[in-house]
């Protein structure tokens, strides 16, 4: 079970339930796989409403690396994952949320 105060998101794919993470690690693949080269710049398009189904895919597969996943984006080119497209979006706008949420210790 995901647990959004450690910046996880939860997404069922085909089914299964995956929880997604944008550790450091996978954070450094992202940027390697985005046209712009800058999570930041991904973030902005998320805040504009501007990203592209490729933005999509590739933090949907960052975040379930950063899960512990070991698949390739092209394994999730035939997948269901639940909630279709908008689905899709609405957990990449959470992970993206939660990676970059400051949280201040009481």
């Amino acid at each position: 079970m995901a647990n959004p105060w450690a910046g996880e998101v939860a997404l069922k794919i085909d089914g299964q339930s995956h929880d997604l993470k944008l550790t450091l690690g996978a954070l450094a693949e992202l940027e390697s796989e985005l046209d712009s080269g800058s999570v930041i710049a991904l973030v902005e398009r998320f805040e504009a409403g501007q990203f592209s189904s490729s933005d999509l895919l590739a933090l949907i597969v960052a975040g379930l690396r950063g899960g512990g996943w070991q698949g390739r984006a092209a394994d999730l080119l035939t997948a269901e994952i639940e909630g279709g497209l908008p689905g899709a979006a609405r957990a990449a706008g959470q992970l993206l949320a939660r990676a970059f949420s400051i949280e201040v210790a009481a």
